[in-house]
């Protein structure tokens, strides 16, 4: 058996390219960030990410962050250009190395949604 890499975690920043989008975005703006939703639900549901939200200000300083675990930097790279949303450039991502210090206990989370 080969053991596995130690996953290193990310913090990665997501802005619009075209910051009205976030008060009014155009249908393929729409279909494309329906497909950005779902790459990070399937990369949440196999552990890869381990949180994903956006600020709730509707207004072109709003911003979406995702925290995942990767093997190395060029991992997460990989994995941050393969969204939809960065590889059709209406988003722009920054990528940081991340560690997080204190994480409430999972019955202190609220509900996604």
């Amino acid at each position: 058996m080969v053991p596995m890499e130690p996953q290193k975690q990310f913090l990665c920043r997501l802005l619009a390219t075209r910051p009205q989008m976030v008060v009014r975005a155009t249908p393929e703006e729409d279909r494309v960030v329906a497909r950005h939703f779902a790459y990070l639900k399937s990369l949440a549901e196999r552990g890869t990410v381990l949180l994903v939200g956006r600020t709730q200000n509707p207004d072109p300083t709003a911003f979406g962050i995702h925290i995942l675990l990767a093997s190395s930097d060029a991992e997460a790279r990989r994995i941050v250009d393969d969204d939809p949303a960065v590889r059709e450039g209406i988003m722009r991502a920054e990528l940081y190395p991340d560690k997080i210090a204190l994480l409430a206990r999972p019955e202190h989370f609220p509900p996604p949604g």
